[in-house]
């Protein structure tokens, strides 16, 4: 190529590249003005699948050039226009289509008879549906199986709890139990006890039946009365009354089977009238106490058969009943303690041993029922999500009744045949929330309750200050949902703001939504440029 070709060439280059550009900014404007026609806006609002901007949009634009408003017949849909609504600000209403004064976007209509203007309602797409993976069950008349399930431990009966105890001043001669918990049987002895207080008060009882006389009987009986208040029992009083013998000495014997809880003395010790020497504690029966919920402890009445099972025991069962609910709930867990007595002849049974136990309960017959994960517990209300057919979806109060396993009964708010939503269903509440369905869900009996509004933060940079109100240009904020974009924020009060704000500064804020009304900016901070250079 010659020296003159190289040089038309250079001169043709950012020729054509000029006549290229202006070409595809013609055929950009060009396409524009054919998108926003009021062909393609017919199109676009009346068939989905020519959309080329969002529906609402796109009807509120037409409706603008067909001088449209609040209470006319739409000529496209053939519904009437109940108001315009922004989607970012729910609670706000209008009568006129225009663009939103909270954000850069166009009012959307709402429709009567729409399924967007039903309060309880909301309709889901099938792709959406899909991409929730969204699955639904139908409300059946069945059985209930009716049983409560709880843990528990394994703690002595206090009702078969003994104590011996001295019934007079004396000495600890032998002991014969050495430890605490060993074992012992009924009549097997404890303790020999020396009680000089009875030596004298039996060497007079002999004095008098050694004597003769008509009037001695009255005194007799005085002597074997002090004998009782020295401390001999009836037994040791009438052998001692047979053997004539004098005894000196008492042996304390267990009066039933059982293991040693306390032990207080030792050989050579004192002992006083009253004082405890040991405790013993029946085995022949145990409690078993099990922690059941609050909830379902109102569902046991005393006497409820129950089936108890142990890892320390396996492959034994022990059956019994509910002996008592006892009156105190554990602040802590929320349960209520559940006691029952099993009998423990061989032993198998020790305090602290961990226990399932499965109370039973009638099962109830023909009773509604649906799926236990398609109830919505708010805290407030019960809820289910009832699928109605063609993507509808309303949010029903129930008032369920006992559950059991994957089930769960139905007192009030179902049908048969209704199918409810299993999963899925806070995310179709996510889908509902421009909506409303999400207020209506958490929304309280007593509505005079107040209710503290959620800060949101973002860093933004100034567009435009006009009076108490700032546009900024923000980033996408996270907590909203809300995508990037320009719109219009009130200001604070003059002393909580920084002075002389300028367009083109960069600031960091926190602020409240009220519904219907411009964002509320709590507290502004200009940003240095350093700080914000990540804001876009």
């Amino acid at each position: 190529m010659t020296r003159t070709h190289w040089i038309l060439a250079l001169v043709a280059l950012p020729v054509a590249a000029a006549t290229g550009g202006a070409a595809w900014w013609l055929g950009v404007q060009r396409g524009m003005a054919m998108m926003a026609t009021p062909e393609a806006i017919d199109a676009a609002s009346a068939d989905p699948s020519q959309w080329t901007i969002p529906q609402g949009e796109a009807a509120t634009r037409r409706h603008i050039r067909d001088g449209l408003k609040a209470g006319d017949p739409d000529p496209v849909t053939g519904m009437r226009i109940l108001n315009y609504h922004d989607p970012m600000v729910p609670g706000k209403n209008f009568d006129a289509p225009a663009k939103s004064p909270f954000m850069e976007m166009m009012l959307v209509p709402r429709y009567a008879g729409a399924a967007d203007t039903d309060s309880g309602s909301v309709v889901v797409s099938p792709r959406i549906q899909q991409n929730l993976g969204l699955r639904t069950a139908p409300a059946v008349r069945g059985a209930l199986a009716s049983e409560v399930n709880a843990v528990g431990a394994v703690a002595w009966n206090e009702r078969e709890q003994v104590q011996v105890s001295a019934r007079a001043f004396g000495y600890v001669e032998r002991q014969y139990v050495r430890a605490v918990l060993d074992r012992v049987t009924a009549g097997a002895p404890l303790v020999d006890l020396h009680i000089p207080s009875w030596v004298a008060a039996q060497e007079d009882y002999l004095a008098l039946t050694r004597m003769t006389g008509p009037d001695l009987e009255p005194l007799r009986d005085a002597a074997r009365a002090r004998l009782r208040q020295a401390g001999m029992s009836e037994t040791q009083v009438a052998q001692f009354e047979r053997d004539g013998v004098v005894q000196a000495r008492m042996i304390l014997a267990a009066p039933v089977n059982g293991i040693v809880s306390e032990l207080q003395v030792r050989e050579g010790a004192t002992v006083m009238p009253g004082m405890l020497l040991v405790k013993l504690q029946g085995t022949a029966t145990v409690w078993a106490e099990g922690q059941v919920p609050e909830a379902q402890a109102a569902l046991l009445r005393p006497g409820a058969s129950v089936s108890i099972t142990s890892p320390a025991v396996p492959g034994q069962t022990f059956n019994g009943r509910l002996q008592v609910l006892l009156p105190e709930v554990d602040p802590t867990t929320r349960t209520r303690r559940a006691r029952l007595e099993l009998a423990n002849e061989s032993g198998a049974l020790v305090p602290g041993m961990t226990v399932q136990m499965r109370f039973e309960r009638p099962m109830r017959h023909d009773t509604l029922l649906v799926p236990a994960e398609a109830v919505i517990y708010t805290g407030r209300r019960t809820v289910v999500l009832v699928a109605e057919g063609e993507g509808r979806f309303r949010s029903v109060d129930v008032r369920t009744g006992l559950e059991s396993g994957d089930q769960t009964e139905i007192l009030q708010g179902l049908q048969v045949g209704q199918r409810v939503v299993l999963s899925g269903q806070f995310l179709v509440d996510s889908e509902a929330n421009l909506r409303g369905l999400e207020a209506r869900l958490n929304r309280d009996v007593d509505a005079t309750v107040p209710t503290t509004p959620t800060l949101h933060r973002t860093e933004a940079r100034i567009a435009s200050v006009s009076g108490d109100t700032v546009t900024l240009d923000h980033p996408p904020i996270t907590s909203l949902k809300w995508p990037q974009m320009t719109m219009d924020f009130r200001l604070p009060p003059p002393g909580q703001r920084p002075r002389a704000l300028t367009v083109g500064e960069r600031v960091r804020i926190e602020f409240r939504m009220h519904e219907g009304n411009v964002p509320q900016i709590v507290t502004l901070q200009r940003l240095a440029p350093a700080a914000s250079e990540g804001v876009r």
